[in-house]
This record gives C-alpha cells, structure tokens and sequence, in this order.
C-alpha cells in the first residue's frame, strides 16, 4: 500500500518516489508504517475479554500520528 500511494504522489507532485513515504513516516512518532499486523491485533484485542468495558470510543491506530 504504501508503495503504491507514494509512486502516485510522485506522479502527482514530481516528487522524487521514496520521499513522499519518509516524510509520513517522519511524522509518526513510533517511526515506522502501519502493518496489517497492527490492525489485526487491535481488532483481536477489542473482540477479547479484556475489551469488554470499552463502549463507544473512537479509537486511532496511527502510530500517534494525531498526536502532532
């Protein structure tokens, strides 16, 4: 996926292909992209018995990128 976006903003843009990626990624604090992985074991989690006080929440996995 992300391959994908940044071949397009370079098309887009004329930006040289890898740049649009690192300067996303320079603005996620954990510092590295988001994985299938990631959304998987959030969605694993809230499917648990651990999850089962959380009611209407509106919860990001972005690696803390809304937090700049």
């Amino acid at each position: 996926m992300w391959e994908t976006i940044d071949q397009r903003m370079a098309e887009l843009t004329g930006a040289p292909e890898g740049s649009t990626t690192e300067q996303i990624l320079q603005r996620i604090p954990l510092g590295r992209q988001q994985t299938p992985q990631d959304v998987a074991d959030f969605v694993s989690f809230l499917a648990s018995e651990k999850a089962n006080y959380l009611t209407g929440q509106c919860i990001l996995t972005d690696g803390g990128m809304v937090m700049i």
